[in-house]
């Protein structure tokens, strides 16, 4: 993931976008992406997205991460070690026995 990371970065730095790079932007870069992601599926059956706009789901997806990285980067964040960290507190709110086969919220296990 590290070297994922460097050839964002280079890529943008390579550009001199770092200066447009503040984290609301990219917040909000992070939303509108995940709204063209979301796009794929309006009016369509689950299978029909994926069928008929598969290649452009990857790329939608795609752009989420690059901007969810280039946000993290900007804020200190180690996505790695949030993720596990994250997953400890899941595991906390969604205990197996309580969880397992369950749409609930936590709230309601």
């Amino acid at each position: 993931m590290d070297n994922l990371i460097k050839k964002i970065l280079a890529f943008r730095d390579a550009r001199n976008w770092s200066q447009y790079h503040k984290p609301k932007d990219l917040a909000i870069s992070v939303a509108l992406e995940a709204g063209e992601l979301l796009e794929n599926f309006q009016w369509r059956t689950n299978e029909e997205a994926v069928t008929e706009k598969f290649d452009n789901i990857k790329d939608e997806l795609a752009d989420v991460f690059i901007y969810l990285f280039l946000l993290s980067d900007r804020l200190g964040i180690d996505v790695k070690a949030a993720i596990e960290d994250k997953l400890v507190q899941n595991e906390l709110k969604y205990p197996l026995r309580k969880a397992y086969g369950s749409r609930k919220k936590y709230d309601e296990l």
